[in-house]
């Protein structure tokens, strides 16, 4: 019998993976010589931004946006990502873009939300930053206007934004650990910038920030009200350290649990847009740092 993992991401998260032998943030070479928008295109799965963007519930066209997110501070819709010059992107500088990604800031100077993982994408190095810009500027431009927020105050004081940002945003990148292997840094990097799966996996303070005491140890108010299990080092089901790394990557590949279940929900979208696009590499770098978080029941 099926079981459903609504693990709202492991990653919108887990998404991501390392190369064994590349540097954090590299992405795989493309054989036929990879340009910024096929390096992009990796970037763009890896970060699982079809998923958020797109309203595939509703018919909404890919990166259109209007995708309702339930959240314990109120209801987000997200953005169109698309180069329409209107509703979407398509007049982001480069600058632009590195800025919202790194610094949580909109070309107009207002501060973004951070439903938006901006503290996790902030990690992310310049090339990837503009490899992922390169490969959404290539995408079919779509005319759909964004839909506002539906938040409470002061949730939905924007002016407060630059408060919490200076509490719990810290600009990247996120530099290697010279003391650890290549394919340890590459899964962090997976990890904590472009899977950004701290964002679901992690509990919250009451003012929306990350608990970084109990990184990744779960999340009893995830997205969409769903409860996000944890993928610490802890056994049983308050973790993953009774899983073998080919347990965690063969999750990642096809999602298949280690007791023969498959996963359904959100972690079913996640394996299905982002996990199961990874090279093999990385998932297996995933596997590598996750099995080093200290456990946290």
């Amino acid at each position: 019998m099926r079981r459903l993992l609504t693990a709202a991401s492991v990653l919108l998260p887990l998404a991501l993976a390392g190369g064994s032998a590349r540097a954090a943030g590299e992405a795989p070479a493309n054989d036929s010589g990879s340009d910024a928008v096929q390096r992009g295109a990796y970037i763009f799965n890896a970060a699982g931004c079809l998923g958020c963007h797109t309203d595939e519930k509703g018919g909404g066209q890919p990166l259109a946006g209007g995708r309702a997110l339930a959240t314990p501070f109120g209801t987000f819709h997200t953005p169109n990502i698309t180069p329409d010059p209107v509703n979407g992107i398509g007049r982001w500088s480069d600058a632009d873009f590195i800025r919202a990604l790194r610094e949580g800031v909109r070309p107009d100077g207002a501060a973004l939300f951070p439903a938006f993982p901006y503290a996790s994408y902030t990690r992310m190095t310049d090339r990837d930053l503009l490899d992922l810009k390169a490969y959404l500027f290539s995408r079919p431009a779509v005319a759909a206007p964004n839909k506002p927020h539906d938040l409470t105050p002061p949730f939905s004081w924007r002016f407060l934004l630059p408060v919490w940002q200076w509490m719990y945003l810290t600009p990247g990148p996120l530099p290697d650990d010279p003391a650890k292997p290549p394919a340890w840094n590459r899964g962090r990097y997976l990890v904590d910038a472009l899977g950004h799966c701290a964002e679901c996996h992690s509990p919250r303070t009451l003012l929306g920030g990350l608990d970084s005491d109990r990184y990744l140890a779960g999340n009893p108010d995830g997205p969409d009200g769903d409860k996000v299990p944890g993928i610490t080092g802890a056994k049983g089901k308050g973790g993953i350290g009774a899983w073998s790394d080919g347990d965690l990557t063969l999750l990642l590949e096809t999602g298949l649990t280690p007791d023969g279940d498959v996963v359904g929900g959100a972690m079913g979208e996640v394996v299905r847009n982002t996990t199961s696009k990874l090279t093999a590499d990385d998932r297996a770098a995933i596997a590598a740092y996750l099995k080093t978080v200290p456990a946290k029941e």
